[in-house]
């Protein structure tokens, strides 16, 4: 049992004494810029731990810090731990630094006790800094003054335009949607004026027929050698009147579907009869270019005149031959029997 004993002890001395001797080799210190302040003023606590660098392993546990140092002490900021060599000609000495800017919002005495490092997990030997004690006083009052005073007005403020410059866009931008808006909506429902033509009074098929005819007649085109025109045009003025005064899609059709199609309207057979020929002479000219003698011509343009006469519509006529009113309201032919009688 002695034995053991005097083991331990040996073994002791061998973890011991060296932790004794690193703790030799550290030294720490806080140090406050203003040990007297007011109320609410700011100083600054620098902490310095100074060591050896040679030393091998060396591990340094520092206090940590929340919000407050102690008691009312407040902690404003802190910066992170930094390293220098204070001594540029020992260069092995390494300090470590850490700065903390505190206040209290209280007067009075506070004390700021040591702060504690660790050295290599030993908690037995730890490294104290000497404490400190802060002065706060507080702001002291003119006593020679006893008059009271009235409470003084708020500062106005300087009037400044831009400052409502965004609002003022935004209103613009506001009204402008609206205005776009409404009228967009007045657009939308705004009954359009319709606008009522009177129908024009239709101008009877023959009469657009006896009129194409007498002017292919008096232009007489064949004699300046343009046959082939002369009959196109002959056959383009009765298809068309066919087209408007029988309903029947005769510019499209060939020849004989339009003879086949008055086989079953009631025309006479002599008018059927010269519409034939005239189509297919003209079709001989346009497609054969087979040239007619001069009597065929004439003969050609007759019948289409005869085939128009023949064909049109009676109450056309019948409208055409009415006598009209003069703005007086007399008709023509009463002025005339007047004029008659009053020559007699």
């Amino acid at each position: 049992m002695f034995k053991k004993l005097i083991i331990l002890f040996f073994l002791s001395l061998l973890f011991v004494l060296p932790l004794r001797f690193v703790a030799q080799d550290i030294r720490v210190n806080a140090v406050l810029d203003s040990n007297i302040i007011r109320i609410g003023e700011q100083t600054k606590l620098d902490i310095y731990v100074t060591y050896n660098s040679n030393q091998k392993s060396l591990k340094i546990n520092w206090p940590s810090f929340e919000d407050t140092i102690t008691g009312k002490v407040e902690i404003v900021s802190k910066t992170s731990i930094d390293s220098t060599i204070p001594d540029k000609n020992n260069p092995t000495i390494v300090q470590q630094h850490q700065q903390f800017i505190i206040s209290a919002f209280d007067s009075g005495y506070f004390a700021i006790p040591p702060f504690k490092f660790i050295i290599n997990d030993d908690t037995l030997h730890p490294q104290l800094t000497e404490a400190l004690l802060l002065e706060v006083h507080t702001i002291p009052t003119d006593t020679t003054d006893a008059t009271v005073k009235d409470i003084k007005q708020p500062f106005g403020e300087e009037f400044d335009w831009k400052w409502y410059l965004p609002y003022a866009y935004w209103t613009l931008g506001v009204l402008g949607v609206f205005a776009l808006l409404i009228f967009t909506i007045y657009k939308l429902t705004k009954k359009k004026d319709v606008i009522v033509e009177k129908e024009k009074p239709k101008i009877p098929a023959h009469i657009i027929a006896l009129a194409e005819l007498e002017k292919i007649k008096t232009e007489v085109v064949w004699k300046e050698g343009k046959t082939k025109e002369y009959y196109s045009a002959i056959s383009d003025a009765v298809r068309l009147y066919i087209e408007n005064r029988f309903e029947l899609n005769a510019l499209e059709s060939t020849t004989d579907e339009i003879v086949q199609a008055f086989k079953s309207q009631v025309v006479d057979p002599l008018s059927k009869e010269k519409l034939q020929q005239l189509l297919v002479l003209s079709d001989f000219v346009k497609f054969a270019k087979v040239i007619p003698i001069e009597q065929e011509h004439s003969l050609t343009l007759q019948h289409a005149f005869d085939f128009v006469n023949g064909t049109k519509r009676e109450e056309e006529i019948q409208i055409i031959e009415t006598p009209k009113e003069n703005p007086e309201g007399e008709t023509i032919q009463e002025e005339q029997t007047n004029q008659n009688s009053e020559t007699k």
